[in-house]
């Protein structure tokens, strides 16, 4: 939410005050900084939610009158406001704009997109490599052409705010488990709108890839998007499905979403690939299992329940692998092409895909010929 509160002081100066009671969580600007006409001067957070206290009119900043962390009430002084016409000049002493300076809203939105990637999850990547397996994002950069996928909510965390901290959810959640966005597949053979396809992938490195409410809700975007485009889809389904213990919403099953719904509406409209990496059970298999081709890595196991939820109806303890495994999942048809590893089930997708982006010039088979003695006389 936006909102602001002034009072004219003597001389012409503007008292910003705070509209509510909350903490003072972000102060972007500080003494003779310059500000536009709506520009941030604070954020303050209450009952969960941020406020950002706007500057009502141009100028420059004389003084605070808070810190981050302090508590204000509905009308309590925030910052003075000098008024001024020249948003290239400080309103009080005429001094050049900094061009160089970051602001330090631009110093944590740097900060908190270094978080999502590999390179700042160093321990949980090691991790994940010690077990022989890619994270989700080698499977998109593998999959997208370099620097073509744009991402989606990437900022967004878990829904636990009622039993973890704001920053522990950002360094433990990032994209709240989900990757998602648009990118081009196979854009060396073919024009960008045939190359154009969205990508999602459950993140194992968070909370075991499950479902939770934020990543649904993005799963519910990005899906209502690509039926309007009509672009493809490649879905990287790990992970354990619905996820006990977010706290942000009152639900009872979490399944209040459309996701499941949008998803399976899909098909038949455009093409939809799953791959079914290391374990995919409860939701993230229902996932996969509306797509149109299934490609499951050698030691993928895919079912309706996992471990827990086995045990829980009482029908026995069994590992992950004992669930649903490729050599079952393939005699009974739900398995379409079995790959070696992700890099073999990436290069199956692309493959895939490709039978829908176009025709080409070039290409070449086996002699046809052969086809005269398949068949007996």
């Amino acid at each position: 939410m936006t909102e602001h509160t002034e009072e004219a002081l003597p001389g012409g100066d503007l008292l910003v005050t705070s509209p509510l009671q909350g903490t003072v969580v972000l102060l972007p600007l500080a003494a003779g900084d310059l500000v536009a006409n709506g520009g941030p001067v604070a954020i303050i957070e209450s009952m969960k939610m941020k406020h950002v206290v706007r500057a009502p009119a141009t100028g420059s900043v004389r003084s605070l009158a808070v810190a981050v962390g302090d508590l204000v009430a509905a009308g309590d002084p925030v910052a003075v406001i000098v008024v001024g016409d020249n948003p290239g000049r400080g309103a009080t002493d005429g001094a050049a704009v900094d061009l160089d300076a970051v602001r330090p809203d631009l110093v944590e939105l740097h900060r908190r997109r270094a978080q999502l990637l590999d390179s700042g999850r160093s321990e949980a990547v090691a991790k994940r490599h010690e077990r022989g397996r890619r994270t989700a994002r080698e499977n998109i950069d593998d999959l997208c052409d370099p620097d073509t996928f744009t991402e989606y909510g990437g900022l967004a965390i878990a829904a636990q705010r009622g039993r973890r901290s704001l920053e522990e959810l950002i360094e433990r959640t990032p994209a709240d488990g989900m990757v998602a966005g648009i990118g081009r597949v196979n854009g060396d053979r073919f024009a960008d709108e045939r190359a154009s396809c969205a990508v999602l992938s459950y993140d194992y490195m968070v909370l075991a890839g499950t479902q939770g409410q934020q990543n649904h809700r993005k799963k519910d975007r990005v899906f209502e998007l690509v039926e309007r485009m009509r672009l493809p889809v490649v879905l990287f389904a790990e992970g354990g499905g619905g996820r006990p213990g977010d706290t942000d919403y009152a639900v009872i099953t979490g399944l209040d979403c459309m996701a499941f719904a949008l998803f399976g509406g899909l098909s038949g409209l455009i093409p939809l690939v799953g791959i079914a990496s290391g374990r995919c059970f409860a939701g993230n298999a229902a996932l996969v299992g509306c797509c149109d081709v299934i490609i499951a890595t050698k030691d993928a196991s895919i079912g309706m329940g996992g471990p827990a939820m086995i045990e829980g109806g009482g029908l026995g303890v069994f590992r992950p692998e004992e669930i649903g495994p490729i050599d079952v999942q393939v005699g009974n048809g739900v398995v379409d092409l079995v790959a070696e590893d992700d890099a073999d089930a990436v290069r199956l997708a692309k493959r895939y895909l490709s039978y829908f982006q176009g025709t080409t010039d070039g290409w070449e088979c086996a002699d046809q010929r052969l086809l005269r003695s398949c068949i007996p006389e």
